[in-house]
């Protein structure tokens, strides 16, 4: 009698699972029937601007017996370029110390054998580290020599960028946008089924590599002239991903 019970509850249970999954088939069915056909493109928008300001890093560096001797050189030295940045110009807020290390200076001898003597301190050495945007960069090249002038002797990397590159960028979107709607219609027409409505669409945008140059020239003599100065041009560039409906 047990045996029986549980083969008809068992049966019981299979008919509904089989009941559950007639009913829900007709459902996934219209589901499908009701997913909208969709294309996906990316598109490709650039645009190029020249640069309006230019960072550049320039460095003091002063060697002496002592940490003391070294830190007062060195001081002295940035103190005269701070001021002479301020005297062309330069406001306090586009003037940055980026790094500053006291080093110790090691010597160490060949013993009569196959080693060396133990290390030992013969001086030190002071770095201070500056970065300074240059909003006029008609001054760029001067402004370097004559920082070179009244002490910076390492450094003189230079990057080009913009302030404000909004409406480069927005441009950029903009031709993104068109690129993929033009090649969201190639591929549709070559299909034989129409644009609908946008369904999904994503950016990715990349900053510009920043242009760089280096003034290592001015910082081993100084020039009777300006360095000069080529700024070209920076490139933004955006991409974009839009997902379309389509029409039979």
């Amino acid at each position: 009698m047990l045996r029986h019970t549980r083969a008809l509850a068992l049966a019981a249970a299979l008919s509904g699972t089989t009941f559950m999954l007639t009913s829900f088939a007709p459902a996934f069915a219209a589901e499908a029937e009701r997913r909208e056909a969709t294309i996906m493109v990316s598109g490709e928008g650039e645009a190029a601007i020249a640069p309006d300001m230019a960072l550049v890093s320039l460095s003091v560096v002063r060697d002496a017996a002592t940490a003391g001797e070294a830190l007062s050189a060195n001081s002295a030295a940035m103190a005269e370029v701070l001021a002479s940045l301020k005297e062309q110009g330069i406001a306090e807020k586009d003037m940055q110390t980026t790094d500053f290390s006291i080093q110790p200076k090691y010597r160490q001898q060949p013993t009569d054998g196959t080693g060396f003597e133990a290390p030992e301190i013969v001086g030190y050495s002071v770095s201070n580290g500056l970065t300074v945007r240059v909003r006029d960069l008609a001054k760029l090249g001067g402004l370097i020599d004559q920082a070179v002038t009244l002490g910076v002797n390492q450094g003189g990397n230079i990057v080009f960028t913009n302030d404000n590159p909004d409406a480069a960028i927005d441009a950029a979107r903009k031709a993104a946008v068109a690129d993929a709607a033009a090649k969201a219609k190639t591929l549709s027409e070559a299909a034989g089924v129409k644009v609908g409505r946008v369904i999904d669409i994503s950016e990715n945008f990349a900053r510009p590599m920043p242009m760089m140059m280096s003034a290592a020239a001015p910082m081993a003599k100084r020039m009777d002239e300006a360095m000069p100065v080529a700024t070209g041009e920076n490139r933004f560039t955006v991409t974009v991903n839009i997902t379309y409906g389509l029409e039979q």
